[in-house]
Order: C-alpha cells, then sequence, then structure tokens
C-alpha cells in the first residue's frame, strides 16, 4: 500500500479555497460543518486536499477552538488486555462505544487497576470530556483526580455514594440474596464461596469476616453481603461458610480456588461464585475430581455471559450491554441533576444446580 503524501508546510485552508477559487469558509466547512455543503463540494475539498498534501485541521487547535476534546475517558479497573478478553467487560465496552458511536466521539481508555504503570496526573491530563468510571475501589486516586476535573462524570458500579455524581449499576446484594436463597430451597446447608479480589493488596486464599468487612470493592461486599441473606434466611450462619479470595479474574484462579475449598471442607455440596469467570473453573475442577454437577456439587455464577449458557450455569443475568450504553447516554447529555439508574436482574435457573445430595 502506498505511503500517503506527506502534508507539506504550504498545504492550508487557503491554499486549497485558492485552487478552488472558493471561500476559505466553504474548505473549513468541508471538515467543521459537512451539513452545509453538497457531497460533490465536498469531495472536491478533500480530493484538491489529498493532491497538496493537506491532513485536515490540526486536532489541538480544534479542541482550544471549540473547548471540546470529542472524546470519553474510560477508568478501568483492570490492565487494558483485561478489557478484551472479559465477557463482561466487553459486553459493557461494546454498549459503552455503541453510544459513543452514535455521538461522534471517540473513547479512551484509562487502566488504573492494581500495580498499573499510569499515575493519577495522566487521569488529570486526559484530553476528555467526561469520564465513565467503571467499577473502581473506594478512595482510588484515579477516581478523585476524575472527580476534580470540571466535566461529566458516571460511575459504573463503584464506587457507591459518591455525591452530586451519575451512577449506573444493579442491586448486587438482592441479586446475589436470590442465590442464596435459591441454593437454600434445594437444602444445601454447606456452601463455599469463591469471590474477587477484596483490596488492592493481593491475597489468594481466604477472606476472613474482618477482611470481607474492609473491603475496598463495594462490588464484593454487596454481592457477599447478598450470599449472607439469602443462605442466612435458612438459618446458615454466614461465620461458618468459607471464603476463598483470588486477586486475578481468571478461569485458572476459580479452578484453583475450587481445589482450595474442597481440599480444606470435603462436606461442601455447594460453591457459589461472585462471577460466572470464576463458576467456570469451578466446574472445571469438579470435572477434574470426576465430583457430578449437580449430583455431587451444585455450582452458581454471576454475570450471565455467553459460555455460561453454554454449560448450563445457575447465574445472575445483568444487563451488561445496556449497562454500557445507558453510562455512555449519560455521559454525553447536560443532565442538570445527579442520575441514579438502576437495571434490572434475574436469576437464571440452569442445570449446574440440583438438590443437595441425599435431600
Amino acid at each position: 500500500m502506498p505511503r500517503p503524501p506527506r502534508p507539506r508546510h504550504s498545504a492550508t485552508l487557503a491554499s486549497i479555497a485558492a485552487e478552488l477559487g472558493i471561500s476559505r469558509t466553504t474548505v473549513s466547512n468541508a471538515y467543521n460543518r459537512p451539513d452545509q455543503l453538497s457531497p460533490d463540494l465536498r469531495q472536491r475539498v478533500f480530493d484538491a486536499a489529498r493532491r497538496i498534501g493537506y491532513a485536515g485541521p490540526d486536532p489541538v487547535a480544534r479542541s482550544l477552538r471549540t473547548r471540546r476534546a470529542g472524546a470519553v475517558g474510560l477508568l478501568f479497573t483492570e490492565t487494558l488486555s483485561y478489557a478484551f478478553r472479559d465477557p463482561a467487560a466487553v459486553a459493557f465496552l461494546e454498549g459503552l462505544a455503541l453510544a459513543c458511536e452514535g455521538a461522534g466521539t471517540s473513547l479512551l481508555l484509562v487502566p488504573a487497576g492494581p500495580g498499573q504503570p499510569g499515575d493519577p496526573d495522566s487521569v488529570a491530563r486526559a484530553g476528555v470530556d467526561g469520564f465513565v468510571i467503571y467499577s473502581m475501589p473506594d478512595d482510588d486516586p484515579h477516581v478523585a483526580e476524575a472527580l476534580r476535573r470540571p466535566v461529566r462524570t458516571v460511575i459504573v458500579d463503584e464506587p457507591l455514594r459518591v455525591d452530586d455524581v451519575d451512577w449506573v449499576g444493579v442491586d448486587d446484594r438482592a441479586a446475589c440474596a436470590a442465590i442464596g436463597r435459591h441454593l437454600v430451597d434445594l437444602g444445601h446447608r454447606r456452601v463455599g464461596v469463591v469471590c474477587s479480589r477484596l483490596t488492592l493488596e493481593r491475597n489468594d486464599g481466604r477472606a476472613s469476616i474482618e477482611r470481607q468487612r474492609a473491603a475496598a470493592y463495594a462490588l464484593e461486599r454487596a454481592r457477599l453481603d447478598g450470599l449472607a441473606d439469602g443462605l442466612g434466611a435458612g438459618g446458615i450462619d454466614w461465620a461458618d461458610v468459607p471464603v476463598q479470595e483470588r486477586f486475578d479474574h481468571t478461569v485458572d484462579a476459580g479452578a484453583v480456588a475450587a481445589a482450595a475449598l474442597l481440599a480444606e471442607h470435603p462436606e461442601l455440596t455447594a460453591i457459589a461464585c461472585t462471577t460466572d469467570v470464576f463458576a467456570l473453573g469451578v466446574l472445571a475442577e469438579a470435572e477434574r475430581r470426576g465430583l457430578a454437577v449437580p449430583g455431587a456439587l451444585s455450582v452458581t455464577g454471576f454475570d450471565d455471559v455467553t459460555e455460561a449458557e453454554r454449560v448450563g450455569l445457575t447465574t445472575v443475568h445483568q444487563p451488561m450491554l445496556d449497562k454500557g450504553t445507558v453510562a455512555g447516554r449519560l455521559v454525553l447529555s447536560d443532565g442538570p441533576e445527579a442520575r441514579r439508574v438502576v437495571l434490572p436482574t434475574f436469576l437464571v435457573v440452569r442445570r449446574s444446580t440440583g438438590p443437595a445430595p441425599g435431600d
């Protein structure tokens, strides 16, 4: 593919106007107000620009003039690569991208998960018209920096209870309570849990009650509290429920967590996971051990990703694509007051759960 001609220093809007015998304003409208020109005239402008090597208006100068960057910044809770391999994150990003596309706005990803090389100053310098904050821990310095900017900000999932900021999410506690009640109704009384990281410090192992209460991630606190509510309805003391925490959100991490739970508590008849990704790992470990699901072990997840339906996973469905779309619409709008949007969830019962053995 031939390299396009390099822009010449003399190539300007004025030089294009002189070549075509039209005004400089008409040339400018071809780039900035295309509705003001006929398609034929606009194409003539672009053809002339290509001939003389004009690459278009300077985006930096344009943003200074219009006071608009033409981009939305996404503060992301994980590494950049994670955004493209986690199924729930992919669905959310698709929804957000659809909203941005509809408004002719770009999307700038700002990874801000644990161990990221970036610093909060990168948020302060980001050329964006607004921020979407996706599932960040309480008191995160990147979040604090975004909230200092005089631009519209939307929080998705967490942190909670930030004054005067739009919020989009689901009732995670109520959704997980439904899972707990489902297991209790099936007769399960010996239940283990696999959860995502609770703090910015790595902990791949047992999560004590004290650690759960001190969790920096509000979403995980809510899901664990919901499971405690649902299991408590069947008389199960949460203090007797073993919880394995995993820092990395992967199928392999879920399998390792399941192995630890079953090694320490072979009496378990069910494992509830705070994500489908972990649940897929639990199912893999159960198969490796020759444990029938759900005959010997019931397994639940949360999110209802595409793979969950294929393997028959009982889980909570949450509208991840809609979550991204709504967040995008909010950040691109000019509502006078902070809005709170709670999207619906529902329990999807599939073949990974059944009556407790001997019940």
